[in-house]
């Protein structure tokens, strides 16, 4: 399978739902993981997971517009350390708002590594690069600290609060596409866990 992308640690790929979701489903059945995610995002079966696998593939393939979510392989070891994604913010009703985001989900193993940072750099250079998109938002709860953090290592600016996505009040950052420059050199860190989930 072709990678989207590399970067120096990591390849991010299409998930693979028949081999995938034994790892996928480590991640996301883990409440730690899944603790700033929502309702709903703790996946309790493999079966369960392999399936959502086989949606996102769908909903992907539906778009034709390039986003999606990928997995975070770990070029060393080859496991998967999480999740990598790049698609349209839903507003309150979960309608799309062509406003596009860029978030991390991370198994609880890889925490710490700078996978979030590293894998956040690609996707947004994919996105401004290939995607010609002209901004890229990220959303985080107001207590999940470490994709604050991530999206201070971004340089992404922050917003202040909005209540326009999830239906929920979250943190929003932004990137515009002139800016993305700064965004590759942003450094790796401690407290890496997810856009909106604690990856």
């Amino acid at each position: 399978m072709t990678p989207l992308f590399e970067t120096e640690r990591l390849i991010i790929r299409t998930w693979i739902p028949e081999s995938d979701a034994e790892q996928a489903f480590e991640i996301y059945n883990d409440p730690e993981v899944t603790y700033f995610l929502g309702n709903g995002a703790r996946v309790p079966t493999i079966e369960l997971q392999h399936q959502r696998l086989l949606e996102n593939i769908e909903r992907s393939r539906r778009r034709n517009n390039g986003t999606g979510s990928w997995a975070i392989v770990d070029k060393q070891t080859t496991t998967i350390v999480g999740t990598i994604l790049l698609k349209e913010l839903p507003d309150k009703d979960c309608l799309p708002t062509h406003n596009y985001e860029v978030g991390w989900h991370l198994r609880r193993a890889s925490w710490g590594k700078g996978y979030a940072t590293e894998a956040g750099q690609g996707m947004l250079k994919y996105g401004f690069s290939i995607l010609n998109l002209p901004v890229i938002y990220a959303v985080v709860k107001p207590e999940n600290h470490a994709s604050i953090r991530v999206t201070q290592r971004l340089n992404m600016k922050p917003m202040g609060r909005t209540k326009n996505y999830y239906g929920i009040e979250l943190l929003l950052f932004q990137l515009h596409a002139p800016e993305k420059k700064s965004a590759e050199q942003g450094g790796r860190g401690a407290g890496e866990q997810g856009g909106r989930g604690r990856e």
